[in-house]
């Protein structure tokens, strides 16, 4: 018997509807099955009419009843959607000439009157129940939402969800969906009058499947797997003087954080983008102020302690074996075992002095989709952070190199050298003791390690993830991995390179 989950909402009008459409959208993804449930006029229509608005970002998009062409799609931002309705389906044949058997792949799919063909409906899917409810006013509605199969942890999902929200004193919050990250976490802007705010969902799960000594893709190299680093964090950068947005609300448990909202002004500008070099500056500044303290290793967490991962060698291998892994058989061009033997024997030796030097907090991701510019606030603080979840105690030079060689705009190398150059500066105005030569070397091998995993990663987020827009920064990664083969230090690895990897295809 197929697992089931259901819980009831009552819905007094179509703004509730709305609402809780919305929430449901920031759960589902591609390949989920919305089948909905109920008498002429019982509002499903409206129900799916929200959902898609919702995920369209726009609230006046036109979104007919199929009801006469049985099928409607919408390529939305973050995935297709297909809306059908089978009322008029005599058949459950007719389903394969109106492209709904099979279902399609990498498509959200929305289906009323489901009991038209009750065995093509998939054991995995959502069912809403709508029914009329006047005694609560003329446009009343009750929802009976079940999760089927491995739906059902949706619903639940769903559920706790909605009770975060009523806690919150957020129920009746207006929602507009925003757009996500490479990651498994959604997020949502809720709007009353007092405010705007940014909902975030963090479900637990890790990347990928336990090939890494028994340990997920995620666990080995230290990326978050739940919102718990992501409050650690936040809390102890803003302990330090920086501009972490503030945590209004959170449940650890289920993953679900209430915060300030930055607003969308960023550090970049033009089309294509380039960066505000007075912004890249007060970037910059972070950077060096933050590694000019002894930061603490463990951090309060609810009552409890978080302590911070340290950057490992097995990490930082991991890592760049997503090159071998990924990207070099894209390019026709895999590793016999003497030669992956040597990659990783090279690597084991390269990185050896930059896990040897001090360690401080890496935030990872510290680039420009992550920074927001906060132009009411004064110096450093003008540099809203957001990302920062995967926190772990490393070289000085990673963060730096993610900034200068940003892996989604094109820096300028002479920026690039311009920023390092006020980046050693302020350092050594601050501890005479700073070494600009050898910060430079840890900056090349760190730049080495960084733009090697990425060609891995884009690789996968192509190959494994459907995320094809990814490969078109591989070229750009390529410019900043030249770069930083050209340090002396660097001169065996860059020989080996040069026989062994080939660049990316032109125009990816």
């Amino acid at each position: 018997m197929t697992a089931s989950t259901t819980f009831s909402v009552a819905l007094p009008n179509e703004t509730a509807t709305a609402q809780l459409m919305a929430d449901l959208a920031l759960l589902v993804g591609p390949g989920d099955v919305i089948t909905l449930t109920g008498d002429l006029g019982a509002g499903k229509t409206a129900a799916a009419r929200s959902l898609i608005r919702y995920l369209a970002g726009d609230e006046e998009l036109e979104v007919p009843s199929p009801t006469f062409t049985l099928v409607q799609g919408y390529e939305l931002p973050p995935f297709p959607v297909m809306h059908a309705d089978l009322y008029r389906i005599e058949d459950e044949n007719e389903l394969e000439e109106i492209g709904l058997s099979p279902l399609p792949d990498a498509t959200l799919v929305l289906i009323e009157w489901p009991e038209r063909a009750p065995s093509a409906m998939p054991g995995d899917r959502i069912d809403i129940t709508l029914t009329h409810r006047p005694a609560l006013g003329p446009n009343a509605r009750a929802a009976e939402i079940t999760g089927y199969g491995k739906s059902a942890a949706v619903v639940a999902r769903l559920q706790a969800l909605r009770d975060f929200l009523d806690r919150s004193g957020y129920i009746d919050a207006g929602r507009k969906r925003m757009a996500g990250d490479a990651s498994t976490r959604s997020y949502a802007r809720l709007l009353r009058d007092d405010g705007v705010v940014i909902l975030m969902n963090f479900p637990q799960r890790p990347d990928g499947a336990a090939l890494y000594n028994g340990k997920s893709y995620s666990a080995a190299v230290h990326l978050a797997e739940n919102i718990r680093p992501f409050v650690a964090i936040d809390e102890g950068l803003r302990a330090q003087g920086l501009s972490a947005p503030q945590i209004h609300h959170f449940d650890l448990d289920h993953g679900f954080l209430i915060s300030e909202d930055f607003g969308s002004e960023g550090v970049i500008e033009g089309d294509p983008p380039r960066p505000i070099v007075d912004r890249y500056e007060a970037a910059t500044d972070v950077l060096a102020m933050l590694h000019g303290k002894t930061l603490p290793e463990m951090l309060p967490l609810n009552g409890q302690a978080y302590d911070i991962p340290v950057f490992d060698i097995e990490a930082l291998l991991i890592e760049i074996g997503l090159m071998p892994e990924w990207y070099l058989p894209d390019r026709n061009a895999p590793l016999s075992d003497d030669k992956r033997d040597e990659f990783f024997a090279m690597w084991r030796e390269l990185l050896k002095k930059p896990l040897a030097a001090p360690k401080t907090w890496i935030i990872r991701d510290y680039h420009s989709p992550n920074l927001i510019w906060l132009a009411d606030r004064i110096g450093i603080a003008r540099v809203g952070l957001i990302d920062f979840q995967d926190t772990v105690l490393g070289p000085h030079s990673y963060d730096v190199v993610s900034l200068l060689q940003d892996a989604r705009i094109d820096v300028p190398e002479a920026l690039e050298l311009t920023l390092l150059s006020r980046y050693i500066k302020a350092r050594r105005a601050d501890d005479a003791s700073f070494d600009p030569a050898g910060f430079a070397e840890l900056y090349a091998i760190m730049s080495a390690q960084r733009n090697t995993r990425l060609l891995g990663t884009f690789a996968r987020l192509n190959r494994r993830d459907g995320k094809p827009h990814y490969l078109r920064h591989q070229p750009r990664i390529w410019t900043y991995l030249q770069r930083s083969l050209a340090h002396p230090a660097l001169s065996p690895l860059r020989d080996w390179y040069l026989a062994n990897v080939p660049p990316p295809r032109s125009g990816t």
